[in-house]
């Protein structure tokens, strides 16, 4: 497959998941918002993740439960990395499953990898041969030509967004010395938002966002610290419930 097709066919999976995106946040949050960090309707994550499945999965199409399998391993490892880079590029957690089950380090959980499983089997099962099919029917020339004009815009949207995200972590710098990493987040949102429609559109399509410090998540950590002593105060309750039903047993 050549440059042109990859590009094309990235750039339609990236569409398709701007839209799932759509669709789930609005299942969510009852309203409509342009989810992901370009201005243009398109999340390059599912670029990637279509891109990724084509690569490495066609060779087992033949098994669906092998397509589903390898389809959520590669999706959490593409979903883990990119919190990883995205969070040492720009001090910030962009979406964190903390408060959900079965999560690691809160970049994935279960409640999310299932979906992409299945939305792995449709890429290679529905979308792609509806993909292929067309590309054979459209001319190659044509192909280039759009293909080229998408780039473009792509690489303008890219540039503009990229100085938009960059501003999270401009502005987070300047409160460093607190150190509450919501009343941080706070701060900045409440900047972010009055600053411009741009920086507006990107706080409320990631509403869970939050800065990080340096390489530590001061809130992640604190919940982690009342967690271990919940369960020591547990450990506690029940030995004294134990030694209290001994007590009892005597009497």
């Amino acid at each position: 497959m050549g440059l042109t097709k990859l590009f094309l066919l990235f750039i339609i999976y990236a569409f398709l998941g701007w839209v799932v995106e759509m669709f789930y946040n609005y299942y969510e949050h009852k309203k409509f918002v342009n989810r992901g960090f370009l201005i243009g309707p398109y999340c390059p994550i599912y670029g990637v993740g279509g891109l990724t499945v084509t690569f490495f999965l066609t060779k087992y199409q033949d098994s669906i439960f092998i397509t589903f399998g390898m389809s959520i391993i590669l999706f959490a490892l593409l979903e883990y990395f990119t919190s990883y880079l995205m969070e040492k590029l720009f001090k910030a957690r962009w979406w964190d499953y903390s408060d959900k089950k079965f999560n690691i380090n809160g970049r994935i959980c279960l409640e999310t990898l299932i979906p992409f499983g299945i939305l792995g089997c449709v890429a290679i099962y529905v979308i792609n041969p509806l993909i292929f099919s067309l590309f054979s029917l459209t001319n190659v020339q044509v192909l280039k030509v759009i293909s080229i004009l998408i780039f473009i815009v792509f690489l303008i949207d890219f540039s503009i967004s990229l100085k938009i995200i960059n501003s999270f972590k401009d502005t987070a710098v300047k409160f460093l010395k607190k150190d509450n990493t919501e009343e941080i987040t706070k701060k900045v949102k409440e900047i972010l938002i009055s600053k411009s429609i741009w920086t507006k559109r990107l706080i409320e399509s990631f509403p869970k966002v939050k800065a990080v410090i340096g390489n530590i998540n001061i809130d992640f950590i604190k919940t982690k610290f009342e967690l271990r002593n919940t369960k020591k105060e547990l450990k506690k309750t029940k030995k004294e419930l134990k030694k209290y039903k001994k007590e009892m047993r005597r009497k």
